[in-house]
């Protein structure tokens, strides 16, 4: 929070917080702005690295993300549909902003939701299910580009700049729909960590053990679409936290056990995404830039260290 445009000093961020004498403009800064901000930012990283060390586990797939199941591609559609698609159906802005990015973000990314999970009824191969949501994210891609293609420029512009995604666009009353989503997601996690710890010996194993595949399933996808949803919902979509957080969190704890994982990868997730927005104050760039630059060399070393 003493971080950005304006330098701030340690005691006057802490006289901010505590309602010490402080500039007016000070604490403003800090309460209404930076604060907000940091909030958001430790939501963004225990959210991602959670549903990452999620589906991971899972899918027994060292280069499975939070968005592997189309989550985020569902979102990107709906926000391409209200921003590129609305103007050419001559929609007023005033329906636009009623819905809102935020809304439809969400409204994407539960229909994408609901097809997974129709056709994870039906099919039972938890491999199948994700290289079907791999193919519905690129379809749902090819959609968007689509859309891209016809769109006007003011209406392109404000979709890439949402793709770089940003986590100074939160507003305080958003905070109340962003935080209890996130925790609620959290709490999901937190409660699969038994059988967590049970998928990773295997689903056959786990099955002999006594657990139930299909309610299992069902609970971390639930998990990963409350966090990386609502994240992307809010802050766009946000790459390469989940998918190198978990992997960090591995070698650094030396621990298989989701016990000591799942809230390593939670603190690491909170501290590289701080991290990140630092950097990205410091050399006036996307979030998006900054974690793909931290995020691409540990995918890398995940690939050569598997081969």
């Amino acid at each position: 929070m003493a971080t950005g445009d304006i330098a701030i000093s340690l005691a006057d961020v802490w006289r901010s917080l505590c309602g010490g004498e402080v500039d007016p403009v000070t604490a403003r800064i800090v309460v209404d702005l930076r604060l907000v901000k940091a909030v958001v930012a430790v939501l963004v990283g225990a959210a991602l690295a959670s549903s990452g060390l999620q589906m991971q586990t899972l899918f027994r797939n060292p280069l499975a993300g939070p968005y592997v199941l189309g989550i985020t591609s569902g979102a990107s559609l709906g926000v391409a549909l209200l921003m590129l698609g609305a103007p050419l159906l001559g929609l007023s802005a005033g329906m636009m902003s009623a819905v809102g990015v935020a809304g439809a973000a969400w409204i994407g990314a539960a229909a994408v939701l609901v097809v997974v999970a129709a056709v994870s009824v039906r099919i039972k191969d938890i491999m199948v299910i994700l290289i079907l949501g791999m193919m519905l994210s690129s379809g749902i891609g090819a959609v968007v580009q689509m859309l891209q293609y016809v769109s006007d420029n003011d209406s392109l512009k404000s979709f890439v700049i949402w793709t770089m995604g940003s986590l100074g666009d939160v507003t305080k009353p958003q905070l109340w729909l962003l935080v209890p989503a996130v925790l609620v997601g959290l709490a999901i996690g937190v409660a699969q960590i038994k059988p967590l710890n049970l998928l990773q010996l295997g689903p056959q194993y786990a099955q002999t053990m006594g657990l139930s595949m299909g309610r299992s399933r069902t609970f971390i996808f639930l998990s990963t679409t409350l966090l990386a949803g609502t994240v992307t919902a809010f802050c766009g979509p946000i790459g390469f936290v989940g998918l190198a957080v978990p992997h960090v969190a591995r070698r650094l704890y030396a621990n298989a056990d989701m016990r000591a994982l799942m809230p390593g990868s939670v603190l690491l997730g909170i501290v590289m995404m701080l991290a990140c927005d630092i950097a990205s104050k410091a050399l006036t760039v996307p979030i998006n830039t900054v974690t793909a630059l931290l995020g691409i060399p540990v995918v890398v070393w995940v690939v050569i260290r598997n081969r």
